[in-house]
């Protein structure tokens, strides 16, 4: 099974993570965001010793300009939340990213909207809150199509991964469920999430 944690901040979070090996290092470049990343802070990431772990910049409709300015050489992988089509998404692998495109699903329709992404490197199924910490409809979670390059989020935590994991889905994306206040991630919480992946993984 796969995690990717989301909504990290470099100078707190990034060597728990790492040390816990979760496998998806995520940074928020979204100013409405109590998560988003200091520009600043970007420098700090080279600072660490990522071992078998990536750093993913979590962006909507970001420019040209600033993945060259802010992301390029600091991140192996770029999310994408906003109106990003196909094409654009190749753009972006040929300033040397990999892509993570979320789809934002209400119903099954939505789901289905993957197969316009097949250039993606890693589809996140999420729901239509952004950061609203709203559950993904349980009715839902088995149409979503198995296999490493998918991922769910939304109210995912240690108390349902289990469930969740047995109608077929390997890879988690957490946010606001690791947190004890808005925006801090809990070190505990993540830790004993990731102690849970590995007893089902085991």
């Amino acid at each position: 099974m796969k995690v990717k944690i989301c909504g990290l901040n470099p100078t707190r979070d990034v060597k728990v993570c790492i040390d816990l090996n979760v496998n998806y290092l995520g940074f928020i470049f979204y100013e409405k965001s109590p998560r988003n990343i200091n520009l600043r802070d970007i420098k700090l990431l080279s600072s660490y010793d990522k071992k078998n772990s990536a750093y993913v910049a979590v962006t909507v409709n970001p420019s040209n300009d600033f993945i060259e300015e802010n992301l390029k050489g600091n991140f192996e992988f770029i999310q994408l939340h906003g109106s990003e089509t196909k094409n654009r998404i190749n753009e972006i692998k040929n300033m040397g990213f990999k892509i993570i495109k979320t789809i934002k699903v209400k119903n099954i329709n939505d789901i289905d909207k993957y197969k316009e992404f097949d250039n993606a490197d890693i589809i996140l199924f999420d729901t239509p809150g952004m950061e609203k910490s709203l559950e993904f409809p349980k009715n839902l979670i088995s149409k979503i199509p198995n296999g490493s390059k998918y991922a769910l989020a939304g109210s995912v935590s240690e108390y349902n991964v289990e469930n969740i994991s047995k109608l077929g889905v390997n890879f988690f994306d957490l946010s606001s469920s690791l947190e004890g206040q808005l925006g801090y991630k809990d070190h505990r919480k993540i830790k004993s999430f990731m102690n849970k992946i590995n007893e089902i993984n085991n």
